[in-house]
């Protein structure tokens, strides 16, 4: 997740947005624990506070060997203090795991070669490797979040598959999310374009009152229901799959 917008006083615990994008990260290693003897190991890359991981570690404790959170960000000591532990922060993907599954929430639009990147991780990754990957949809909701996000791009369906089949990687699915909200977005983002030069103070996650927030949270997971059939429109695109 992004550190900036913890800034905004947004608790990823209760905010509508997190708890929202966890569940289509649930469905898909609820199938892949389904389908497999052994438990998994977990692969954060950008990960930031490590939400997702520690989320998905909560929830499946039995299905889940080990967590490893990469973030350039940590630092010696936060590497060293969880060098032996079930969860462990380290700067760069090592070498060689296998039968894992890989996260990139809402990381690759950050990456200038999102190219070079995408192959770096899949040259360094052994086998049997799952794949679950969130960026922001569309150009045209391009706005100020974006800028103060430090976000090079947004994307498509077509551009993030495009991307994946490029690297090594097996799509088994696509699709847009935050499809229910999508009109409202876009209407906001229309009037909400950067200005030249100018750089914006704060992103769009801001806490919510608890009936609006508890209201957005029961839209989206009464969306999980049919995500999978939206090829329509969404704020987010997703895709999941295999690496290799």
């Amino acid at each position: 997740m992004d550190l900036k917008e913890l800034e905004n006083g947004v608790n990823p615990q209760r905010h509508w947005y997190y708890q929202s994008k966890k569940l289509p990260l649930f469905r898909f290693f609820k199938k892949m624990i389904k389908n497999s003897k052994e438990p998994f190991s977990i692969i954060d890359f950008g990960s930031g506070s490590g939400f997702f991981a520690y989320e998905l570690l909560q929830a499946f404790p039995e299905q889940i060997t080990e967590v490893y959170l990469i973030d350039l960000n940590y630092t010696l000591e936060e590497i060293e203090a969880t060098k032996d532990q079930q969860v462990k922060k380290l700067r760069f993907l090592p070498e060689g795991i296998n039968h894992a599954l890989i996260m990139l929430m809402d990381v690759l639009e950050h990456i200038e070669d999102d190219y070079a990147i995408m192959e770096d991780i899949t040259s360094k990754l052994g086998k049997d490797i799952h794949f679950f990957v969130t960026v922001p949809a569309f150009k045209h909701l391009w706005s100020s979040h974006d800028v103060f996000l430090g976000h090079y791009r947004r994307y498509t369906l077509n551009t993030l598959s495009k991307l994946l089949k490029e690297r090594s990687c097996t799509i088994t699915g696509t699709y847009y999310f935050f499809g229910m909200i999508y009109p409202l977005v876009r209407l906001i983002r229309k009037f909400r374009q950067p200005k030249d030069g100018e750089m914006p103070q704060s992103s769009d996650m801001t806490p919510l009152s608890s009936f609006s927030n508890g209201m957005l949270k029961g839209v989206h997971r009464l969306e999980l229901g049919f995500s999978k059939l939206n090829r329509l429109a969404g704020v987010s695109c997703v895709a999941e799959g295999k690496i290799h």
